[in-house]
């Protein structure tokens, strides 16, 4: 059976092409604004100019539509969880990322393994118990933020910038304490578990109570490790890890520090809420190094002695790492405007305070 000629001309001809719609293009619409490299360079500051630096106090929209775009009709919304910015933010969010995105540093190339001899079968022990007890720590300290990023409205897209960045470090964290545990001979030992203090932080089901848990209590005490890793390090190769990990550890404590001054300033009504939430946490940790990680406590006293055997002289480090991580915590709040904690605080952590400055 022969085809219709007409249908076979049909078939053959171009398919219709629609219309042009240049509709998104509107000249009215463009802000016109030129962002130009300053001192650091592009940052995000220097793009945060005119609608693209106006931060909504509640992002209404629930779509992935970048701040400073044009809104469209029918786009899909995507229900973020967190829209107030007073539950997210902190002022120095845009600073510490760009921070974090130039000094970020490799494990593999940038830490002078060579250094690393062989020591005292109790001082490599100890010193392999802390590395296992900080690679599980700081796999927490990622995974804890991480759960958060998903519910930050593109309107607030610093703050996710940021935690995005902190996720990497703690990577990186994780990366090379595992690698000095593996590095010597010795590898990881017991591991002391996600603590009641640490679960608690996990579970947290406000993005404010999680910051205030982890990155001003429980960040805060590991960032004194760190910077007291002088007394730990037994080679050129663990002073390098504690200063490059302190580094880091710094920008995650101030962002907690900011964005607890920042929900104080402008939901004082919060207060209270937040002390309730320290007030459990400092019961679960009981101790600045949660004193339910005896295998930590001890691997501390070792490595503090120097060589193992003068344990008074490591009590007696451990004791001024103690204080100084209690002495840290209350600074921290103090800057964030939450200086009544000291009247409340936990005794473990209170003891160890120092009077208060007039």
């Amino acid at each position: 059976m022969a085809i219709d000629q007409k249908v076979i001309d049909k078939l053959r001809k171009e398919p219709g092409m629609p219309d042009i719609d240049l509709s998104w293009l509107r000249e009215e619409d463009s802000p016109g604004i030129v962002a130009k490299a300053g001192k650091r360079g592009l940052t995000l500051d220097e793009i945060n100019k005119g609608v693209y630096g106006e931060v909504p106090e509640i992002a209404k929209h629930g779509t992935t539509r970048s701040r400073g775009s044009i809104p469209r009709a029918g786009v899909m919304r995507t229900a973020y969880f967190v829209p107030e910015k007073s539950d997210i933010w902190a002022d120095n969010a845009t600073l510490i990322y760009e921070e974090a995105v130039q000094r970020q540093w490799s494990s593999a190339t940038d830490i002078p393994w060579e250094t690393v001899k062989p020591l005292p079968d109790i001082v490599e022990e100890a010193i392999c118990q802390i590395c296992t007890f900080l690679t599980e720590v700081e796999f927490i300290a990622g995974d804890a933020p991480g759960q958060w990023l998903k519910k930050i409205s593109p309107d607030h897209y610093e703050v996710a910038l940021y935690l995005i960045s902190q996720v990497m470090d703690e990577a990186r964290h994780l990366d090379v304490f595992r690698k000095r545990a593996l590095v010597n001979g010795c590898g990881l030992l017991e591991a002391q578990g996600a603590t009641r203090g640490l679960r608690n932080v996990l579970d947290s089901q406000d993005f404010t109570e999680m910051s205030a848990l982890m990155h001003v209590l429980a960040e805060g005490f590991v960032q004194t490790m760190f910077r007291t890793g002088e007394f730990i390090a037994q080679n050129e190769a663990e002073k390098t890890i504690f200063r490059l990990c302190a580094q880091d550890e710094s920008r995650h404590v101030g962002f907690g520090v900011m964005h607890l001054r920042y929900v104080l300033e402008h939901t004082p009504e919060r207060r209270e809420e937040i002390h309730h939430y320290l007030d459990r946490a400092e019961q679960l940790f009981g101790h600045p190094t949660d004193g339910g990680n005896t295998g930590l406590q001890e691997a501390l006293l070792i490595t503090m002695s120097g060589d193992g055997k003068d344990l008074d002289k490591g009590a007696e480090l451990a004791l001024a790492l103690n204080k100084k991580q209690a002495n840290e915590y209350m600074h921290r709040l103090e800057v964030a405007g939450l200086g009544d904690r000291r009247e409340r605080m936990n005794p473990a952590f209170g003891m160890l305070l120092d009077p208060p400055k007039n």
